[in-house]
């Protein structure tokens, strides 16, 4: 059995696959090929991503892709006897206001808390917010149900590790000491317990931020208490469908040094957070053709080209010279790729699997292009 065709057996039965892996590896495309490929075999599946490039739109036929699902042409799967193939761009701050309109039941506090300048601040640029926003959405979707599989392409971040701590990072952001300082949850007043001395400190603190700026924070802290507990309620949902066994990752890499490294640590962490691991896939993989013709039939292939029939002897065999070294650095790259991952083999073990898609000619930007990569990555 082929690693494609191992791959693709592990994530028959899973409802998420989460495609992980550090920035420019191909971890949007390898996504959408997962769920085209899906779709072709029956199921209905809805493909997510917070791409900012938007290539996934593109590459699946559409203008543009929204926070909520629109739908890939059935044409473009190949027509009648296929299933559903679905798509969304997760907006980072919708996905806050949900959890803001969800937990927060007074219309007119739902749109101070929206409305409010600090609350935008932090829905918007809050460590963490991105891949928060991703897993909350994902754990939503999964709680309405109506999918056969969710494909989920992780947010492209310096540190992957961001999707898997956002969660707490985010429940830890509003159980602040501040925040329970400022909504009254600690073990003083709050803000409405100000006394003479700590008003005057207020009141010098806003000839620098601006008496409106603290205003704003003051009445955010205060009215966004009853919507902590829904980050709260979120944050430990999102963490617990992570390790759910119905969910599964897979880790795309590419075989460069560095990206190998930052796969094996992932992997390693990943392990830590008890995480359904599936498998690996190794992108731009550029492979090995074996020993070249001798030079002499090099040349003599050159000279039945129609273009090459004017040259003489001495220029094919400058050509010959010329693509024969060409050939030989290609076979070098092909040799440092293949050690590469070998590397990550002997570092994360021989069990898994190691799925190896080659280097394209030409950029992945429709869906017979995602067609094509998908019969790498899980099979004909």
């Amino acid at each position: 059995m082929s690693d494609a065709q191992a791959l693709s057996d592990r994530l028959e039965s899973k409802k998420i696959v989460v495609c992980v892996g550090s920035g420019g590896v191909g971890k949007t495309t390898t996504a959408a090929a997962i769920g085209v490929r899906s779709a072709q075999r029956g199921k209905r599946v809805l493909v997510c991503t917070i791409d900012p490039a938007r290539r996934l739109a593109t590459s699946l036929g559409l203008a543009g892709l929204e926070h909520q699902p629109r739908q890939v042409p059935a044409e473009l799967l190949g027509g009648s006897g296929v299933g559903q193939l679905w798509a969304m761009m997760l907006d980072q701050k919708r996905a806050f206001d949900e959890v803001v309109l969800r937990h927060t039941k007074d219309p007119a506090t739902q749109r101070r808390i929206l409305n409010n300048r600090i609350y935008q601040q932090i829905s918007a640029s809050l460590t963490g917010s991105q891949e928060y926003a991703a897993v909350a959405k994902l754990a939503e979707i999964d709680r309405e149900g109506g999918w056969d599989l969710i494909v989920l392409d992780t947010p492209p971040t310096a540190n992957a590790l961001d999707f898997l701590d956002a969660p707490q990072k985010v429940a830890d952001a509003v159980d602040s000491p501040a925040v329970k300082w400022f909504t009254g949850k600690g073990s003083g007043f709050g803000v409405k317990a100000l006394g003479l001395g700590a008003a005057f400190v207020m009141q010098r603190v806003a000839r620098f931020v601006g008496a409106g700026l603290l205003e704003d924070m003051a009445a955010f802290m205060v009215e966004f208490n009853e919507a902590l507990g829904g980050f709260r309620e979120r944050s430990r949902e999102v963490s617990g469908l992570l390790r759910d066994p119905k969910v599964g990752f897979v880790l795309v890499c590419a075989p460069d040094p560095l990206v190998v490294d930052e796969a094996i640590y992932f992997y390693q962490r990943l392990a830590q957070y008890g995480i359904s691991f599936q498998g690996f896939v190794c992108n731009r993989v550029r492979r090995r053709a074996g020993p070249p013709p001798p030079s002499e039939e090099v040349t003599a292939r050159l000279a039945l080209l129609p273009g090459l029939q004017a040259l003489s002897p001495h220029e094919l065999a400058d050509a010959s010279r010329a693509l024969l070294g060409s050939y030989h650095d290609m076979e070098l790259l092909g040799e440092t790729d293949a050690a590469e991952i070998q590397r990550l083999g002997q570092k994360c073990g021989d069990t898994h699997v190691y799925v190896k898609v080659p280097f394209f000619e030409r950029d992945v930007h429709d869906v017979v292009e995602l067609s094509r990569l998908a019969g790498y990555v899980l099979g004909a």
